[in-house]
């Protein structure tokens, strides 16, 4: 697979992982809920943005997964299907966005640092 096709893979994952998450976000268990996607997008949007480092492009490549994640979770969230709020008024929303934008956002942090060099004592 060529370098472009694997990033436009990696921007239709987040945009289709927001969506999931989005839509599992109001899970419940009897009346207890049940917020599972929240672990799912602590997992999943740090790996998007490092399997978009690895495609190489520098910081732009790398942080486009997460802005397309941000971005889908916003659009859909608030302007969902047939006009419905899928994100809820209350912590779910929030933790939901800070569990996939700060390990993202780490993770986008990581790419940008060059790698170490390595020299020797010797000379």
């Amino acid at each position: 697979m060529t370098t472009v096709v694997s990033g436009l893979v990696l921007l239709v994952d987040a945009v289709l992982l927001a969506a999931v998450e989005l839509l599992y976000l109001p899970l419940r268990i009897g009346a207890v809920p049940v917020p599972v996607t929240i672990l799912l997008a602590a997992v999943t949007t740090p790996w998007l943005v490092r399997s978009a480092a690895r495609l190489g492009g520098g910081g732009i490549v790398a942080a486009s997964p997460l802005v397309m994640w941000v971005l889908g979770v916003l659009v859909f969230g608030l302007a969902g299907p047939g006009g419905d709020v899928l994100l809820p008024v209350d912590w779910r929303s929030l933790a939901l966005l800070g569990a996939g934008m700060f390990p993202g956002a780490v993770a986008l942090g990581r790419s940008l640092i060059p790698p170490p060099t390595r020299w020797d004592a010797d000379g």
